[in-house]
Order: C-alpha cells, then sequence, then structure tokens
C-alpha cells in the first residue's frame, strides 16, 4: 500500500499467524515451480503454532519423506479457510490442546514415534477426521504434488488410450462398439 505505514509487523500481527519454510530439494519438479526457496503462508484464522502442528500432523497421516513442506502447508491453508467457521476453528483449538496434554506439555517437542503413537489413538476422532479429509483433496489436488508425484493431468477425451496406455491384456478383449473404441474412429 503506498504512503502507508504497513510494515512486515503489523502484517504479521494482523493475520492470524504465519507458516513458513524452505524448499529442502534445490532442484527437482517442485523448486521448478517455485519462484524461491523460501516461502511464507500467512493464515487468517489459525495461529502459527497450530499451522505447525497441523503440517506435523498431516505429514504423520500422508508419509512422504521427499515432499516438501510447502505442499503440506496448502493442507493448512485450507483448514485455516475453514476455521473462519467458529465451530472448526473451536474443533481445531480443541483437538490440538487434546495431543498438547496427551504429550504432557507440547506435541510437537516429542519424537516422530511419540507423536504418531498420540495420534494413532485419536484416529476416528471428530478433530483426525477433519484434518485427514482435507488432506485427501488438499494434499494431492494441485500443481505441487502433481509435479512431485509426475502426474501429468488429465488427458482429455479420448483419454490415455492414444498415449500407448490401451495395453489391457489381463482381461479378454469386449466386443468392438459400433462407433469404434476412440472418437475418431469411423464404423466400419
Amino acid at each position: 500500500m503506498k504512503g502507508s505505514a504497513f510494515s512486515r509487523r503489523v502484517f504479521l500481527k494482523a493475520s492470524g499467524g504465519v507458516l513458513m519454510g524452505t524448499l529442502a530439494m534445490a532442484s527437482g519438479p517442485i523448486a521448478l515451480l517455485a519462484p524461491s526457496r523460501s516461502w511464507a503462508m500467512s493464515l487468517e484464522t489459525l495461529t502459527s503454532r497450530q499451522g505447525q502442528v497441523l503440517l506435523a500432523m498431516t505429514r504423520h497421516i500422508f508419509p512422504h519423506p521427499d515432499l516438501e513442506d510447502a505442499v503440506y502447508a496448502l493442507v493448512v491453508k485450507s483448514l485455516d479457510t475453514k476455521a473462519a467457521d467458529p465451530q472448526v476453528a473451536a474443533l481445531v483449538a480443541e483437538g490440538i490442546d487434546v495431543l498438547d496434554r496427551e504429550a504432557g506439555g507440547d506435541w510437537l517437542s516429542l519424537s516422530p514415534s511419540e507423536r504418531f503413537a498420540l495420534l494413532e489413538a485419536r484416529a476416528g476422532s471428530p478433530f483426525f477426521e477433519l484434518v485427514r479429509g482435507d488432506a485427501v483433496v488438499s494434499l494431492y489436488d494441485n500443481d505441487l504434488a502433481y509435479a512431485h508425484f509426475g502426474y501429468e493431468g488429465e488427458a482429455g477425451n479420448p483419454g490415455y488410450l492414444t498415449k500407448g496406455f490401451n495395453d489391457l491384456d489381463w482381461l479378454p478383449d469386449p466386443p468392438r462398439p459400433e462407433g469404434g473404441y476412440l472418437p475418431h474412429e469411423v464404423p466400419g
């Protein structure tokens, strides 16, 4: 904002929190998409600590050792948006409080195996299911995840048959439809 005294500190105080990190892999598909190795994500509702817990929790639920935190942070951002609903915000706060209480103070300070054990005991709880359910979509349905896992996107109509994936040999050949298998085929 031109002519404004809107500093970084004021921005951080005004937002709920911030989640920051650095890309561990200096090269690779995600690094090619990122404008820099450092990233930051402002949180409107969640605190920075809540964001850190949710990021670590998502890593435990969907472990991919080589997947950057920046991709997991997209789950946190989605949950931050949902936490604009006071019921969701309360569920997140209560869930994190329970993890901290069961950890004897700070769930994040535990070893990965201890964190996993406490998280596993919470599986099926409304808080756990909120995070797991959101992560299924937020974690895997984005360009950064596509780049990491090598997904090239949908092939459109006629799909993958024209790209060499018409090699279904474990089932008998079905009868040929009158219009052919592919849109460009003519009956004949």
